[in-house]
C-alpha cells in the first residue's frame, strides 16, 4: 500500500499567463516535503512525472513549459510513507477527467478500496490517493459538486489529506482535512494575477507572492476564470496539528497556523536550556540543518560557544538531501556519510549536539561515531522532539514500531529519562535527553490539544482509530 507525505500545489491565473514555470518554482522550494519524484498536470493532458529531485530535470524546464503551457495547474513532489518509489506511484494522479495530488494518509484505506473494487489492485500499485480518487469520482458524478462529493468522502475516510484537484474543464480544487493534520496556504502572485495554493508558505516566499491566510481545516477552495469560491465541507471543533512540522519537516522560513518556523525552533532550544541546563559543556553544535535555530537559543541561554562542528558534503550525490526522508536504509547512509566534522570545535570537547529527533538511531549513531574519531571528550545530545515510540498514521514514514529505537528501549511504560539512557547507550553518546509535549507544545505556541503527538504518546484519538501495528515489510508491500 502506497501512502505519502509530501508537498502539493495548486495555481490558476485569472490573468491567462502560463503558470508552468511557477509550478516548476515551488515545487523545487518544496522539495524538502519530498525527493522521490515530482510532477505536474494541466487540463486535457497526462500527467507529466519524474523520478528523483526536481533539478535533476533542469535540462529539460524549458521544453516541459512550452509542452505544458497553461494558466491552470497542480504539482507534486513525493515522500512516501508506505510503498516503492516507482514512476507508477508518482503523482499527480489521473482518474477519469481528475487529476489528484495528495499530502498525508488515509488510515482506512484497505477498507475504503472494497468500495472501488479493491480486488483489482496489488499492494504495489495500490494507493490511499489512487483509492480516495477513485471513490471521490464516484461521489462526484452522483452528487455533481465538489463539496458534497468531498463531504461524503470526508465521512468514509479516516486520515489526513491536503487535495489539490485539477478538472479537464480547467477548475482548480484545493482542500485541507477537518483537523489541520497538514499544512495547506493560500497565497497571491500579483505579477501573474495568479491564485496559488501550497503545503508551506515558504514556496510563496520563493515565487514572490503575498501570504493570504492559511487554509482553514475542512475547508475547500475552487479557482477558476470567474475567480477563487470557498466553501466548507466539513468542520471539527478541535484541530490536531502535526507538531513534528515545526521541529523538522516544515522549512525554518515557513509560517503554519501564524506560526514561524524559525521562531518556533528558537523557542524550542531556549526551552531546553532551561530544561537541561548542561554548564560543564565546552561547545554546542546543530546536526544540519533543521536543528540549528534550536542549537544556537540553547547556547545563547547558557552562555555556550556556537559551532558548526558538522558540515554537510553537498557536493556528493546526495550530499543535500534530508537522511530522514530517504526511504532506504543505505541512502540514509550514505547521506549521513556525507557529514564532515571540524575537529578543531571538537577535538578534547565535551560537546552538547542538537538535533531534531532520533527516529531509528541509524543517523544518531554515525554521528556520535564522527563526533568520537575527530576527538570528542564527551557527547551530549540534547532531542528537541519527544520520543518516537508509535507509528505515524497521518503522514510520517513511522510506519512499524520495530524500527523505531525509542519503542525497542521503553517495552512499556518507560519515562523520557529512562528511554533517554538507554538510547545513549545504543549509540554510545554519554547522554541523552528528550523534550517533552508540553515544553514542545509551549515553545511551539499551540495549545496541547490542538497538536498531534500521537507518535510520541499513541493516543490516535484525534484520527479516530485503533491500529493494528504491522512490521516495515508488511507495510511498504513487501510481505
Amino acid at each position: 500500500m502506497v501512502q505519502e507525505n509530501c508537498g502539493v500545489v495548486g495555481m490558476f491565473s485569472l490573468g491567462g499567463h502560463n503558470v508552468i514555470s511557477l509550478v516548476i518554482d515551488a515545487l523545487r522550494t518544496l522539495q524538502h516535503r519530498g525527493q522521490e519524484s515530482w510532477g505536474l498536470a494541466i487540463p486535457g493532458k497526462p500527467p507529466l512525472k519524474r523520478l528523483g529531485l526536481v533539478s535533476a530535470a533542469a535540462s529539460d524546464f524549458q521544453s516541459i513549459v512550452k509542452k505544458f503551457t497553461s494558466h491552470a495547474a497542480i504539482g507534486h513532489v513525493r515522500y512516501s510513507t508506505f510503498g516503492k518509489s516507482t514512476l507508477e506511484n508518482a503523482q499527480p494522479l489521473k482518474i477519469k477527467d481528475l487529476c489528484i495530488a495528495h499530502n498525508g494518509t488515509i488510515a482506512n484505506v484497505e477498507e475504503l478500496s472494497t468500495m472501488v473494487g479493491g480486488c483489482t489492485f496489488t499492494p504495489h500499485t495500490m494507493s490511499d490517493t489512487l483509492i480516495a480518487a477513485q471513490r471521490l469520482v464516484m461521489h462526484m458524478a452522483n452528487e455533481g459538486d465538489m463539496t458534497k462529493a468531498l463531504s461524503i468522502l470526508k465521512r468514509e475516510m479516516i486520515g489526513s489529506f491536503c487535495f489539490t484537484f485539477l478538472t479537464d474543464s480547467g477548475s482548480v480544487y484545493a482542500a485541507r482535512d477537518t483537523r489541520g493534520f497538514r499544512p495547506l496556504i493560500l497565497g497571491h502572485h500579483r505579477d501573474t494575477n495568479t491564485y496559488i495554493v501550497v503545503s508551506e508558505s515558504c514556496a510563496l516566499s520563493a515565487l514572490g507572492a503575498k501570504i493570504i491566510r492559511d487554509v482553514s481545516p475542512g475547508e475547500l477552495l475552487k479557482m477558476n476564470k470567474d475567480g477563487i469560491e470557498f466553501s466548507q465541507f466539513s468542520a471539527e471543533k478541535s484541530h490536531a496539528h502535526c507538531a513534528f512540522e515545526y521541529t523538522y519537516f516544515a522549512h525554518p522560513s515557513s509560517v503554519i497556523e501564524g506560526v514561524n518556523v524559525y521562531e518556533a525552533r528558537q523557542r524550542i532550544g531556549l526551552l531546553l536550556a532551561k530544561k537541561f541546563p548542561i554548564k560543564d559543556a565546552d561547545v554546542v553544535i546543530p546536526v544540519p540543518d533543521s536543528a540549528r535555530p534550536a542549537a544556537f537559543a540553547y547556547s545563547q541561554e547558557l552562555g555556550l560557544d556556537y559551532e558548526e562542528g558538522l558540515l554537510k558534503d553537498r557536493y556528493r550525490k546526495k550530499g543535500s538531501n534530508r537522511s530522514f526522508i530517504e526511504p532506504y536504509r543505505e541512502d540514509r547512509l550514505e547521506i549521513n556519510k556525507g557529514i564532515i566534522p571540524i575537529r578543531e570545535v571538537i577535538k578534547g570537547k565535551h560537546v552538547v549536539v542538537i538535533d531534531d529527533s532520533i527516529v531509528r538511531g541509524t543517523s544518531s549513531a554515525s554521528i556520535v561515531q564522527i563526533l568520537r574519531a575527530a576527538g570528542a571528550k564527551k557527547i551530549s545530545m540534547i532531542i528537541t522532539y519527544p520520543p518516537i515510540r508509535y507509528p505515524c498514521y497521518a503522514g510520517i514514514d513511522f510506519p512499524s514500531q520495530q524500527e523505531l529505537i525509542a519503542y525497542q528501549q521503553a517495552k512499556g511504560e518507560c519515562s523520557n529519562t529512562d528511554i533517554g539512557t538507554r538510547v545513549s547507550n545504543i549509540i554510545h553518546a554519554d547522554h541523552v535527553a528528550y523534550n517533552d509535549t508540553s515544553s514542545l507544545s509551549s515553545a511551539i505556541g499551540i495549545s496541547r490539544e490542538d497538536l498531534c503527538f500521537s507518535c510520541s504518546t499513541g493516543d490516535y484519538t484525534p484520527l479516530g482509530i485503533k491500529p493494528i501495528f504491522r512490521s516495515r515489510l508488511q507495510t511498504k508491500g513487501e510481505e
